[in-house]
């Protein structure tokens, strides 16, 4: 059984080119041995012995590719033996297939041994050691044009498509040289980045930190509004240090970030620092995916950023709330006049906190309330958690 299968794996991956070809010898063999025996010396039409002839050649085509030396003899040996038999010409699919495996010997061999084969099959046929008979002059230069351009053909053929191969892997070499200079003008940049924000931003709130420090030591040491400004200020320098160290660090290392866990740190902060703020958590804590996790915090900590500044000395409530498939996040604040306040309508941080929900699919919305002040809801598909207490695997 696996003898038989072996032949039939091989002609599955045959050219489909190669299999109508040698379709088409076996089908020209065929004919000829039904209707022109007669005319090629045979004693009687048709010639039976021709259709096997004619198969095997077809079937010789089929394995030209994988070996082209072997078919290149086999060929020439059996137009031997079909000279050995009497006939003089060769018939037309003969023919052919002598063409076809003198292109295929410059096609598929280097140039040197292709040459070499060629220059035999030529001089083969060229001194009549074929034919079994002295050919005429204007017969040798006649096989000899003609076999010679079919293996030129082959050259030809061979020299395209190794130039096409060396365009192809050029091509990748400067596509992977490209990729390389991007991201080494990212990387760059990114360090560039990093100096810049340590020079200025962290030195400029650490300075701020330790002023606050300062004055809180001269008034006692015990006001929680400086507290939390010293708290918040450390926090900020902490999120920097980790910010600068991802900017360089390579694009494919990563670095643990912030999640909903340290919501209620920062909510902590601001009470310490004497602002009203609650945060409601409702529902099974999950562990949310990181990415989603990162998302769904800078948007309580931009939209609770906003409801500071604009609050006044109304509470500040965050509601945080996990669902099957989904998490929410709401941030809504009073106004101290009682009406709405629309500062938060506007700016840049409404649009970075819809943008990092749109981009895992969710909703956000953000408006004035009814009954004053302002809210932020947002609600994030939340298919890949799993439980808080289950590791993540």
């Amino acid at each position: 059984m696996a003898v038989l299968l072996s032949p039939l794996r091989y002609l599955r991956a045959v050219p489909k080119s190669d299999l109508l070809i040698g379709a088409v010898i076996v089908a020209l063999g065929t004919l000829e041995a039904f209707t022109v025996a007669t005319e090629y010396g045979a004693t009687e039409t048709p010639e039976l012995w021709w259709v096997g002839q004619a198969l095997v050649t077809g079937v010789l085509v089929w394995f030209r590719r994988r070996s082209p030396v072997a078919v290149f003899i086999l060929m020439i040996l059996a137009q031997y033996a079909w000279h050995r038999q009497g006939y003089e010409h060769c018939q037309t699919w003969q023919l052919a297939s002598l063409l076809i495996v003198f292109h295929t010997v410059g096609a598929e061999l280097p140039f040197r041994p292709g040459l070499a084969w060629a220059v035999t099959g030529i001089l083969a046929f060229g001194s009549g050691a074929v034919d079994h008979r002295r050919l005429p002059l204007e017969e040798v230069v006649f096989l000899t044009a003609l076999f010679g351009a079919a293996y030129l053909t082959g050259l030809a053929l061979h020299a395209y498509v190794a130039r096409v191969r060396r365009l192809a892997e050029q091509a990748v070499r400067l596509e992977r040289d490209r990729e390389r200079e991007a991201a080494e003008a990212v990387a760059r940049e990114k360090v560039r980045i990093a100096r810049e924000l340590h020079d200025v931003v962290a030195h400029s709130v650490s300075m701020m930190v330790m002023q606050a420090g300062v004055l809180r030591r001269s008034r006692g040491g015990d006001d929680e509004a400086l507290l939390g400004i010293e708290r918040m200020g450390r926090e900020a320098v902490e999120e920097l240090r980790v910010m600068l160290g991802a900017l360089r660090m390579p694009l494919d290392e990563s670095i643990p970030q912030p999640g909903l866990d340290l919501l209620s740190g920062t909510v902590d902060s601001l009470v310490s620092s004497g602002l009203r703020v609650t945060l409601d958590v409702r529902g099974e804590v999950v562990r949310l995916a990181p990415g989603l996790d990162l998302s769904v915090y800078r948007i309580a900590q931009e939209a609770l950023t906003n409801a500071v500044k604009h609050a006044g000395e109304s509470e500040i409530r965050i509601t945080v709330s996990y669902h099957r498939d989904s998490v929410e996040v709401e941030v809504t604040n009073g106004s101290e006049n009682g009406g709405t306040s629309s500062a938060l309508s506007t700016g840049n941080g409404l649009i970075g906190m819809r943008e990092r929900a749109e981009l895992f699919g969710g909703t956000f919305e953000a408006g004035p309330r009814p009954e004053g002040g302002f809210r932020v809801h947002a609600s994030l598909p939340a298919s890949l958690e799993v439980s808080a207490g289950e590791p993540i695997v």
